[in-house]
């Protein structure tokens, strides 16, 4: 009977194996590791905390109006225009954008969904993605922020509300979340470093591209900025918790294979 209801994958073999795939992922670490993780962890919460208040105060006291050096910024970007700059920017802005960006996601999280032994990490990188999308949305309802003049604009123009920004939120989520999920199971820090370097690298792009097209104030980019290390911190502690394991801890499920004794 039990042999019959594993083979029609509704008893007990079948629970096994989801819940190898989707629910656990596991790994060893030293103790140090692990709180360093979740130092990391707090810090970023923190520091993205901090930096978001600061932003929004700033804001609301302006009267959603520019702020510090959004102008400043904003005008020396304008004096930077070219027509071949201007198709670099829109090309950033399309792939960081509502249709492609959310194509990409999908795209990433289902081919490591499926190549994986375990689909912890993609489900965690879609869950973030989506969190940032639901936080940015609430946020625009509430502050209703004007963007810059549409005169300003080069790809067409926009009325919705612009603090925070939706696109820099997306690239941050993306190119944070998942360079600390790619890196966070290798031994080799200087990949971990170069990684975030690439994905700093993008997020500036990002930014730019936005300013630069004329959709978004600085202060709009750095509200973004400041959400995605609130989220960053949260998917490590998140994951910290869920699968960092020390030498002496109970594994309820097979280690993820680039832990596993031997290799």
């Amino acid at each position: 009977m039990a042999e019959q209801a594993g083979k029609s994958g509704k008893g007990p073999h079948w629970w096994r194996i989801f819940h190898d795939k989707f629910v656990v992922e596991e790994r060893y670490m030293e103790p140090g590791a692990r709180r360093n993780l979740y130092r990391a962890a707090v810090i970023l919460i923190g520091v993205g905390a901090l930096m978001f208040i600061a932003t929004l105060v700033g804001v609301v006291q302006s009267g959603t109006a520019p702020w510090g050096p959004d102008e400043p910024i904003r005008d020396w970007l304008l004096g930077t225009r070219s027509e071949t700059l201007t198709g670099v920017m829109i090309f950033l802005a399309v792939i960081f954008g509502p249709i492609a960006l959310p194509i990409i996601v999908l795209v990433v999280t289902v081919a490591w969904g499926f190549a994986a032994k375990h689909a912890w990490r993609p489900i965690v990188l879609a869950a973030a993605m989506l969190s940032g999308v639901v936080i940015s949305q609430i946020i625009l309802q509430i502050v209703r922020r004007s963007r810059p003049p549409v005169e300003l604009m080069l790809f067409g123009a926009d009325h919705t509300f612009s603090f925070p920004s939706g696109h820099v939120l997306g690239a941050c989520d993306f190119l944070l979340v998942g360079t600390f999920l790619s890196f966070s199971r290798r031994e080799n820090p200087r990949s971990a470093v170069l990684g975030f370097a690439g994905a700093g690298v993008g997020i500036v792009l990002a930014a730019v591209s936005r300013l630069y097209l004329g959709y978004h104030w600085l202060s709009d980019a750095l509200a973004s900025l400041s959400l995605a290390l609130v989220i960053l911190g949260a998917v490590i502690a998140l994951d910290t918790w869920r699968t960092a394991r020390i030498p002496g801890e109970r594994i309820t499920g097979e280690l993820s294979k680039a832990d596993a004794p031997g290799d």
